[in-house]
């Protein structure tokens, strides 16, 4: 269909959409944080073929508001869901991602709004021991503030991965401290305090995640319909118990929102809308894809906008294929998953990055030895030392390319 077939499609939910945002906007005035109770449940969008959507949960500031009351968050993600009920993509960041898998009728909204509030309140236990914080690095690219990490020795650890040049640090004060001061000596133009009251998408959230995995086994996840990018490895999955294991994965492993988004432009996605206040995804999509069309929408009048960015005309099929030729990925994820449960202790010897072989040990699960079935480069630990994993967790993701 056309690009203004479609958008004629979706005009029919646009009367309930912007019933739902004036709604959101006079929910509870007295409230000293008007906007914070949208940011609890996130805020996921739609669009048609070549849009993607997104949450507006850049950064993890959001990790900071989202105990806030869901009930008045209701509005938001009932708007975004009827906007993006024909979308062909969704992502969100960080906690937005519920919100991806809710639009994306992966998820119920009713355990969508459960499970944020069980991770809300787990996050704020685990926020408080150890103690943890958060640093946005600017103008270093990612290798440096990794090396950066890793050059001092403490409890820091890269958190959220925005767009070229933007990547955020959490862990210890002392850890991010000494970390940011590696990166100024590395050529970062600036390194920010993030006002927020945790270490978010670092191993200090391990006790949150073992106390959120009971409350997502519980929950009734679907396949879903159209795209959907995962926050841990920034790819595409579509079986429900898969992105199990990633919502577990998720509160200790950081957001690769700039990786998601060259996920969707590999696969030919050109158009990106934020639902949700503000337009900071909008301005990472800029900086990571400077020639995609993208949109923000946090207004009822922002609605027409997007009516009319959806009816213009299509690209042709033919000329995004010839655009596109050659920029394929080959690369396969792989997910290595516990054979049993205990406590996992990793090979110490194994650093990220390191080249796996087929049948190499990777670590133990009390007694019993971890075996890679899969070659491939060790992207990231999804269980952390010590941690008390379940039967099939996944604890190691591999990319073989």
């Amino acid at each position: 269909a056309s690009g203004r077939a479609q958008a004629g499609r979706v005009r029919g939910h646009l009367g309930a959409v912007r019933a739902d945002l004036r709604g959101a906007s006079r929910a509870d005035p007295g409230s000293p944080h008007p906007d914070a109770s949208s940011h609890s449940a996130g805020h996921a969008g739609g669009a048609l073929r070549d849009v993607s959507s997104h949450s507006s949960s850049a950064g993890s500031a959001s990790d900071d508001v989202c105990n806030d009351s869901a009930g008045h968050a209701s509005h938001a993600v009932r708007a975004g869901d009827d906007v993006c009920s024909h979308a062909a993509g969704h992502a969100g960041h960080s906690l937005g991602e519920y919100s991806a898998l809710t639009a994306s009728g992966a998820l119920d909204f009713g355990d969508a709004i459960r499970l944020v509030s069980e991770r809300a309140a787990a996050m704020q236990v685990a926020a408080a021991n150890p103690p943890g914080t958060m640093a946005a690095v600017l103008g270093l690219d990612d290798a440096s503030v990794e090396g950066a990490c890793a050059s001092v020795g403490g409890d820091v650890w890269v958190a959220n991965y925005n767009a070229p040049g933007q990547v955020v640090l959490a862990g210890s004060p002392e850890g991010v401290a000494a970390a940011g001061e590696a990166a100024r000596s590395l050529g970062a133009k600036k390194v920010s305090p993030l006002q927020v009251s945790g270490a978010f998408h670092t191993p200090f959230m391990a006790p949150a995640r073992e106390r959120l995995s009971a409350a997502i086994a519980e929950a009734d996840l679907r396949r879903p319909e159209g795209t959907v990018v995962a926050n841990v490895d920034s790819t595409a999955h579509a079986n429900p118990e898969t992105w199990r294991a990633l919502m577990n994965a998720q509160l200790c492993s950081p957001v690769r929102w700039r990786q998601t988004l060259l996920t969707f432009a590999d696969s030919g996605f050109t158009t990106f809308i934020e639902l949700g206040p503000g337009n900071v995804l909008t301005s990472l999509v800029k900086r990571t894809l400077p020639d995609a069309a993208r949109l923000a929408v946090n207004t009822p009048e922002h609605l027409d906008r997007l009516l009319d960015a959806l009816a213009a005309p299509s690209v042709d099929a033919g000329d995004a294929a010839a655009a596109h030729e050659g920029e394929h990925l080959f690369a396969t994820d792989r997910m290595v998953v516990s054979p049993g449960a205990g406590i996992f202790t990793p090979l110490p010897t194994l650093e990220i990055g390191a080249q796996i072989v087929a049948g190499e040990l990777l670590g133990n699960i009390g007694d019993t030895e971890v075996r890679s079935s899969f070659s491939g480069e060790l992207m990231a630990w999804l269980a952390v030392a010590t941690e008390r994993v379940t039967s099939s967790q996944p604890i190691a993701w591999l990319r073989s390319g």
